[in-house]
Protein backbone atom coordinates (compact mmCIF):
# COMPACT_ATOMS: atom_id res chain seq x y z
CA UNK A 1 0.00 0.00 0.00
CA UNK A 2 1.28 3.23 -0.91
CA UNK A 3 0.47 6.75 1.33
CA UNK A 4 2.10 10.16 0.71
CA UNK A 5 3.98 8.77 -1.71
CA UNK A 6 5.58 6.53 0.72
CA UNK A 7 5.86 2.60 0.91
CA UNK A 8 3.84 1.70 4.16
CA UNK A 9 4.07 -1.97 6.14
CA UNK A 10 4.19 -3.21 9.44
CA UNK A 11 7.42 -2.83 11.64
CA UNK A 12 8.19 -4.68 15.47
CA UNK A 13 12.03 -4.46 14.75
CA UNK A 14 12.73 -0.84 15.72
CA UNK A 15 9.91 0.07 12.76
CA UNK A 16 12.59 -0.52 10.42
CA UNK A 17 9.40 -0.79 7.95
CA UNK A 18 6.12 1.40 8.26
CA UNK A 19 2.56 0.77 7.98
CA UNK A 20 -0.46 2.21 6.70
CA UNK A 21 -3.04 3.85 9.87
CA UNK A 22 -6.05 4.49 7.36
CA UNK A 23 -8.88 4.36 9.04
CA UNK A 24 -11.11 2.64 6.71
CA UNK A 25 -8.07 -0.53 6.86
CA UNK A 26 -8.24 -0.16 10.61
CA UNK A 27 -11.70 -0.14 11.08
CA UNK A 28 -12.28 -3.02 8.71
CA UNK A 29 -9.26 -5.36 9.92
CA UNK A 30 -10.18 -4.97 13.63
CA UNK A 31 -13.72 -6.24 12.84
CA UNK A 32 -12.56 -9.23 11.69
CA UNK A 33 -10.42 -9.84 14.64
CA UNK A 34 -13.13 -9.37 16.71
CA UNK A 35 -15.09 -12.08 14.70
CA UNK A 36 -12.17 -14.56 14.63
CA UNK A 37 -12.40 -17.39 17.30
CA UNK A 38 -9.35 -16.10 20.68
CA UNK A 39 -8.56 -19.47 20.98
CA UNK A 40 -5.26 -19.06 18.11
CA UNK A 41 -4.45 -15.22 19.40
CA UNK A 42 -4.63 -17.22 23.38
CA UNK A 43 -2.26 -19.68 22.06
CA UNK A 44 -0.08 -17.25 20.17
CA UNK A 45 0.13 -15.18 23.62
CA UNK A 46 0.94 -18.18 25.87
CA UNK A 47 3.64 -19.31 23.08
CA UNK A 48 5.72 -15.82 22.86
CA UNK A 49 5.28 -15.13 26.54
CA UNK A 50 7.00 -18.57 27.07
CA UNK A 51 9.57 -17.40 24.91
CA UNK A 52 10.26 -14.27 26.85
CA UNK A 53 10.17 -16.14 29.84
CA UNK A 54 12.84 -18.82 29.09
CA UNK A 55 14.96 -15.56 27.62
CA UNK A 56 14.77 -13.80 30.33
CA UNK A 57 15.67 -16.43 32.66
CA UNK A 58 18.59 -18.26 30.50
CA UNK A 59 20.85 -14.99 30.26
CA UNK A 60 19.60 -13.79 34.07
CA UNK A 61 21.65 -17.75 34.93
CA UNK A 62 24.40 -16.38 32.86
CA UNK A 63 25.25 -13.00 34.21
CA UNK A 64 24.18 -14.90 37.84
CA UNK A 65 27.04 -17.86 37.16
CA UNK A 66 29.73 -15.47 36.04
CA UNK A 67 28.91 -13.31 39.38
CA UNK A 68 29.34 -15.91 41.57
CA UNK A 69 32.34 -17.99 40.11
CA UNK A 70 35.45 -16.01 40.67
CA UNK A 71 36.90 -18.77 37.90
CA UNK A 72 34.71 -16.76 35.30
CA UNK A 73 35.91 -13.06 36.07
CA UNK A 74 37.70 -12.84 33.11
CA UNK A 75 38.02 -10.61 30.22
CA UNK A 76 36.41 -12.50 27.68
CA UNK A 77 33.85 -13.33 29.95
CA UNK A 78 33.43 -10.45 30.57
CA UNK A 79 32.15 -9.54 27.29
CA UNK A 80 29.63 -12.83 27.37
CA UNK A 81 28.20 -11.36 30.16
CA UNK A 82 27.48 -7.90 28.23
CA UNK A 83 25.96 -9.99 25.86
CA UNK A 84 23.79 -11.65 28.51
CA UNK A 85 22.71 -8.21 29.54
CA UNK A 86 21.77 -6.94 26.41
CA UNK A 87 19.79 -9.99 25.80
CA UNK A 88 17.96 -9.60 29.06
CA UNK A 89 17.19 -6.02 27.95
CA UNK A 90 15.51 -7.13 24.65
CA UNK A 91 13.29 -10.15 26.69
CA UNK A 92 13.08 -7.34 29.00
CA UNK A 93 12.26 -3.99 27.39
CA UNK A 94 11.27 -5.39 24.10
CA UNK A 95 9.34 -8.78 24.27
CA UNK A 96 6.74 -8.60 26.26
CA UNK A 97 5.71 -5.08 24.34
CA UNK A 98 6.13 -6.90 20.61
CA UNK A 99 4.19 -9.84 22.10
CA UNK A 100 1.22 -7.91 22.81
CA UNK A 101 1.75 -5.75 19.86
CA UNK A 102 1.79 -9.16 17.89
CA UNK A 103 -1.50 -10.64 19.39
CA UNK A 104 -3.14 -7.22 19.46
CA UNK A 105 -2.26 -6.18 15.74
CA UNK A 106 -2.97 -2.52 16.94
CA UNK A 107 -0.71 -0.92 19.19
CA UNK A 108 -2.61 0.18 22.77
CA UNK A 109 0.03 1.96 24.92
CA UNK A 110 0.29 5.51 23.15
CA UNK A 111 2.94 7.54 21.26
CA UNK A 112 5.22 8.16 24.24
CA UNK A 113 5.51 4.57 25.41
CA UNK A 114 5.57 3.87 21.26
CA UNK A 115 8.91 6.11 21.05
CA UNK A 116 10.46 4.66 23.82
CA UNK A 117 9.75 0.68 22.74
CA UNK A 118 11.13 1.42 19.26
CA UNK A 119 14.38 2.90 20.81
CA UNK A 120 14.55 0.40 22.93
CA UNK A 121 14.19 -2.46 20.14
CA UNK A 122 16.79 -1.25 17.82
CA UNK A 123 19.13 -0.16 20.06
CA UNK A 124 19.04 -3.30 22.43
CA UNK A 125 18.77 -5.84 19.12
CA UNK A 126 21.81 -4.41 17.45
CA UNK A 127 23.98 -4.43 19.97
CA UNK A 128 23.20 -7.93 20.64
CA UNK A 129 24.00 -8.47 17.45
CA UNK A 130 27.15 -6.30 17.39
CA UNK A 131 28.23 -8.38 20.92
CA UNK A 132 28.55 -11.45 18.58
CA UNK A 133 31.10 -9.52 16.23
CA UNK A 134 32.77 -8.25 19.57
CA UNK A 135 33.61 -11.47 21.21
CA UNK A 136 34.70 -13.07 17.77
CA UNK A 137 37.34 -10.50 17.59
CA UNK A 138 38.33 -11.11 21.24
CA UNK A 139 38.41 -14.75 19.96
CA UNK A 140 40.22 -13.90 16.88
CA UNK A 141 43.27 -11.85 18.66
CA UNK A 142 43.48 -14.02 21.22
CA UNK A 143 44.27 -17.36 18.58
CA UNK A 144 46.22 -15.55 16.32
CA UNK A 145 48.44 -12.85 18.33
CA UNK A 146 48.37 -15.13 21.91
CA UNK A 147 51.27 -13.72 23.47
CA UNK A 148 51.65 -10.05 22.83
CA UNK A 149 47.28 -9.85 23.35
CA UNK A 150 47.30 -11.91 26.02
CA UNK A 151 48.74 -8.41 27.70
CA UNK A 152 46.21 -6.19 26.62
CA UNK A 153 43.77 -8.32 27.17
CA UNK A 154 42.23 -6.92 30.45
CA UNK A 155 38.96 -5.62 31.64
CA UNK A 156 39.08 -2.01 30.28
CA UNK A 157 39.44 -3.49 26.79
CA UNK A 158 36.82 -5.64 27.55
CA UNK A 159 34.66 -2.06 29.05
CA UNK A 160 36.31 -0.20 25.58
CA UNK A 161 34.92 -3.46 22.83
CA UNK A 162 31.67 -2.95 24.75
CA UNK A 163 31.01 0.49 24.88
CA UNK A 164 31.94 1.21 20.89
CA UNK A 165 29.05 -1.54 20.41
CA UNK A 166 26.30 0.11 22.03
CA UNK A 167 27.50 3.31 20.35
CA UNK A 168 26.93 2.01 17.06
CA UNK A 169 23.73 0.31 17.99
CA UNK A 170 22.40 4.29 19.44
CA UNK A 171 23.65 5.69 16.21
CA UNK A 172 21.17 3.42 14.26
CA UNK A 173 18.68 3.86 16.28
CA UNK A 174 18.58 7.79 16.75
CA UNK A 175 18.30 8.99 12.98
CA UNK A 176 14.02 8.27 12.72
CA UNK A 177 13.58 10.48 15.22
CA UNK A 178 14.39 13.09 13.46
CA UNK A 179 11.89 13.64 11.01
CA UNK A 180 9.30 11.63 13.09
CA UNK A 181 5.95 12.76 13.16
CA UNK A 182 4.15 13.51 15.97
CA UNK A 183 0.40 12.52 15.35
CA UNK A 184 -3.01 14.07 16.64
CA UNK A 185 -4.84 11.71 16.36
CA UNK A 186 -4.95 8.06 18.57
CA UNK A 187 -2.24 6.21 17.76
CA UNK A 188 -2.71 2.85 16.76
CA UNK A 189 0.07 1.82 15.34
CA UNK A 190 3.80 2.07 16.25
CA UNK A 191 6.72 2.60 13.68
CA UNK A 192 9.38 4.44 12.63
CA UNK A 193 8.76 6.21 8.59
CA UNK A 194 11.65 5.33 7.11
CA UNK A 195 10.68 6.56 3.22
CA UNK A 196 14.11 7.33 3.12
CA UNK A 197 15.97 4.89 1.57
CA UNK A 198 19.22 5.32 2.38
CA UNK A 199 18.50 5.20 6.66
CA UNK A 200 17.06 1.80 5.18
CA UNK A 201 20.48 0.73 3.49
CA UNK A 202 21.97 2.37 6.38
CA UNK A 203 20.23 0.62 9.43
CA UNK A 204 20.59 -2.62 8.03
CA UNK A 205 23.90 -2.94 6.35
CA UNK A 206 24.72 -1.51 9.86
CA UNK A 207 22.81 -4.13 12.29
CA UNK A 208 23.15 -7.03 10.13
CA UNK A 209 25.40 -7.17 6.72
CA UNK A 210 28.37 -5.53 7.61
CA UNK A 211 28.74 -7.97 11.60
CA UNK A 212 27.56 -11.04 9.37
CA UNK A 213 30.58 -10.61 7.08
CA UNK A 214 32.81 -9.83 9.71
CA UNK A 215 31.51 -12.78 11.46
CA UNK A 216 32.07 -14.89 8.89
CA UNK A 217 35.47 -13.64 8.10
CA UNK A 218 36.44 -13.87 11.94
CA UNK A 219 35.30 -17.19 12.38
CA UNK A 220 36.87 -18.70 9.03
CA UNK A 221 39.80 -17.22 10.27
CA UNK A 222 39.89 -18.74 14.07
CA UNK A 223 39.03 -21.80 12.52
CA UNK A 224 42.40 -22.37 10.13
CA UNK A 225 44.49 -21.03 12.93
CA UNK A 226 42.94 -23.38 15.56
CA UNK A 227 43.14 -25.93 12.93
CA UNK A 228 46.69 -25.45 12.19
CA UNK A 229 47.93 -25.53 16.10
CA UNK A 230 46.44 -28.25 16.73
CA UNK A 231 47.95 -30.22 13.95
CA UNK A 232 51.02 -28.69 14.47
CA UNK A 233 51.42 -29.64 18.19
CA UNK A 234 50.23 -33.21 17.06
CA UNK A 235 52.69 -33.65 14.38
CA UNK A 236 55.83 -31.80 16.53
CA UNK A 237 55.53 -33.47 19.91
CA UNK A 238 56.38 -36.98 19.93
CA UNK A 239 54.58 -39.46 21.98
CA UNK A 240 55.47 -40.20 25.42
CA UNK A 241 55.86 -44.00 26.25
CA UNK A 242 53.60 -44.34 29.10
CA UNK A 243 54.27 -46.97 31.55
CA UNK A 244 52.22 -48.95 34.02
CA UNK A 245 53.18 -51.22 36.64
CA UNK A 246 51.27 -53.83 39.20
CA UNK A 247 52.57 -57.12 40.99
CA UNK A 248 51.15 -60.29 40.30
CA UNK A 249 50.97 -63.73 40.92
CA UNK A 250 52.94 -65.88 38.53
CA UNK A 251 50.74 -67.79 36.66
CA UNK A 252 51.87 -70.22 33.31
CA UNK A 253 50.87 -67.60 29.92
CA UNK A 254 50.10 -64.32 32.00
CA UNK A 255 53.35 -62.53 30.28
CA UNK A 256 52.46 -63.64 26.65
CA UNK A 257 51.73 -59.63 25.41
CA UNK A 258 53.98 -58.00 28.18
CA UNK A 259 57.45 -57.53 29.63
CA UNK A 260 57.46 -58.91 33.21
CA UNK A 261 60.30 -58.36 35.90
CA UNK A 262 61.01 -61.79 38.33
CA UNK A 263 61.89 -61.16 42.05
CA UNK A 264 62.00 -62.64 45.30
CA UNK A 265 64.58 -64.88 44.73
CA UNK A 266 68.44 -64.88 44.92
CA UNK A 267 69.44 -68.05 42.35
CA UNK A 268 69.44 -68.10 38.15
CA UNK A 269 66.06 -69.35 38.48
CA UNK A 270 64.50 -66.00 39.25
CA UNK A 271 65.34 -64.84 36.06
CA UNK A 272 63.52 -66.99 34.06
CA UNK A 273 59.72 -65.04 33.00
CA UNK A 274 58.24 -68.29 32.65
CA UNK A 275 59.17 -70.11 36.09
CA UNK A 276 56.40 -70.84 38.18
CA UNK A 277 57.68 -71.15 41.04
CA UNK A 278 55.04 -70.20 44.13
CA UNK A 279 58.02 -68.30 45.76
CA UNK A 280 58.91 -66.07 42.71
CA UNK A 281 56.54 -62.76 41.85
CA UNK A 282 56.12 -61.08 39.38
CA UNK A 283 56.01 -57.23 38.11
CA UNK A 284 53.79 -56.53 35.00
CA UNK A 285 55.13 -53.59 33.25
CA UNK A 286 52.93 -52.21 30.16
CA UNK A 287 54.78 -50.29 27.73
CA UNK A 288 52.49 -47.88 25.08
CA UNK A 289 53.09 -45.21 22.82
CA UNK A 290 50.79 -42.11 23.29
CA UNK A 291 51.27 -40.85 20.00
CA UNK A 292 48.00 -42.10 19.06
CA UNK A 293 46.02 -40.81 21.92
CA UNK A 294 47.32 -37.20 21.13
CA UNK A 295 45.99 -37.71 17.56
CA UNK A 296 42.43 -38.63 18.92
CA UNK A 297 42.55 -36.09 21.41
CA UNK A 298 43.50 -33.72 18.87
CA UNK A 299 40.72 -34.86 16.14
CA UNK A 300 38.11 -34.62 19.13
CA UNK A 301 39.35 -31.07 19.56
CA UNK A 302 39.13 -30.07 16.33
CA UNK A 303 35.59 -31.53 15.16
CA UNK A 304 34.50 -30.15 18.72
CA UNK A 305 35.68 -26.28 17.82
CA UNK A 306 34.14 -26.85 14.13
CA UNK A 307 30.81 -27.52 16.04
CA UNK A 308 30.87 -24.55 18.33
CA UNK A 309 31.82 -22.49 15.45
CA UNK A 310 29.31 -24.09 13.19
CA UNK A 311 26.13 -23.64 15.86
CA UNK A 312 27.68 -19.79 16.76
CA UNK A 313 27.50 -18.84 12.89
CA UNK A 314 24.47 -21.13 11.78
CA UNK A 315 21.90 -19.96 14.89
CA UNK A 316 22.98 -16.36 14.03
CA UNK A 317 22.40 -16.52 10.34
CA UNK A 318 19.21 -18.59 10.92
CA UNK A 319 17.86 -16.08 12.86
CA UNK A 320 18.70 -12.67 11.66
CA UNK A 321 18.58 -13.28 7.89
CA UNK A 322 15.04 -13.68 6.91
CA UNK A 323 14.74 -10.57 8.77
CA UNK A 324 16.54 -8.68 7.07
CA UNK A 325 16.22 -10.34 3.12
CA UNK A 326 12.36 -9.33 3.83
CA UNK A 327 13.52 -5.50 5.66
CA UNK A 328 15.30 -4.92 1.97
CA UNK A 329 12.60 -6.74 0.01
CA UNK A 330 9.50 -5.10 0.61
CA UNK A 331 10.70 -1.54 -0.36
CA UNK A 332 11.16 -3.27 -3.95
CA UNK A 333 8.36 -5.46 -3.84
CA UNK A 334 5.14 -4.48 -1.92
CA UNK A 335 2.99 -7.05 -3.49
CA UNK A 336 5.39 -9.20 -1.69
CA UNK A 337 4.77 -8.19 2.18
CA UNK A 338 2.65 -10.38 4.87
CA UNK A 339 2.06 -8.98 7.97
CA UNK A 340 2.27 -12.57 9.87
CA UNK A 341 5.22 -13.88 7.62
CA UNK A 342 6.49 -10.46 8.93
CA UNK A 343 5.96 -11.35 12.63
CA UNK A 344 7.25 -14.63 12.19
CA UNK A 345 10.64 -13.37 10.93
CA UNK A 346 10.49 -10.71 13.98
CA UNK A 347 10.32 -13.60 16.55
CA UNK A 348 12.81 -15.77 14.79
CA UNK A 349 15.19 -12.78 15.39
CA UNK A 350 13.87 -12.20 18.52
CA UNK A 351 14.96 -16.01 19.44
CA UNK A 352 18.64 -15.79 18.61
CA UNK A 353 18.75 -14.13 22.34
CA UNK A 354 17.56 -17.05 23.26
CA UNK A 355 20.38 -19.64 21.57
CA UNK A 356 22.93 -17.14 22.36
CA UNK A 357 23.32 -18.38 26.35
CA UNK A 358 22.93 -21.61 25.59
CA UNK A 359 25.76 -21.56 23.01
CA UNK A 360 28.10 -19.78 24.47
CA UNK A 361 27.84 -21.38 28.25
CA UNK A 362 26.98 -24.73 27.21
CA UNK A 363 30.13 -25.21 24.99
CA UNK A 364 32.22 -24.09 27.99
CA UNK A 365 32.79 -26.54 30.81
CA UNK A 366 34.09 -24.20 33.17
CA UNK A 367 30.60 -22.69 32.91
CA UNK A 368 28.42 -25.67 33.08
CA UNK A 369 30.56 -26.64 36.40
CA UNK A 370 29.93 -23.03 37.65
CA UNK A 371 26.49 -23.28 36.52
CA UNK A 372 26.28 -26.85 38.24
CA UNK A 373 27.19 -25.16 41.40
CA UNK A 374 24.56 -22.28 40.82
CA UNK A 375 21.53 -24.79 40.57
CA UNK A 376 22.70 -26.64 43.65
CA UNK A 377 22.79 -23.51 45.67
CA UNK A 378 19.82 -22.36 44.43
CA UNK A 379 18.14 -25.74 44.94
CA UNK A 380 19.46 -25.91 48.89
CA UNK A 381 18.04 -21.74 49.43
CA UNK A 382 14.27 -23.07 48.06
CA UNK A 383 14.41 -26.12 50.43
Amino acid sequence: REEGGGMESPAIYGGLLNFSTNDSDTSGSGAERRGSSLAPQAALAVTLGLITCATTLSNAFVIATIYQSRKLHTPANFLIASLALTDLLVSILVMPISALYTVLQTWPLGQVMCDIWLSSDITCCTASILHLCVIALDRYWAITDAVEYSKKRTAGRAAGMIATAWVIAISISLPPFFWRQVKAEEVTSCNVNTDHIFYTIYSTFGAFYIPTLLLICLYGRIYVEARKRILKQAQNKQGKRLTSAHLISSSPGSVASTTSLNYGTNDASSCDTTSSSPSVSQVKVTVSDALLEKKRISVARERKATKTLGIILGAYIVCWLPFFIYTLLVPLCQSCFHPGLFDIFTWLGYLNSLINPIIYTMSNEDFQQAFHKLMLRFRCCRA
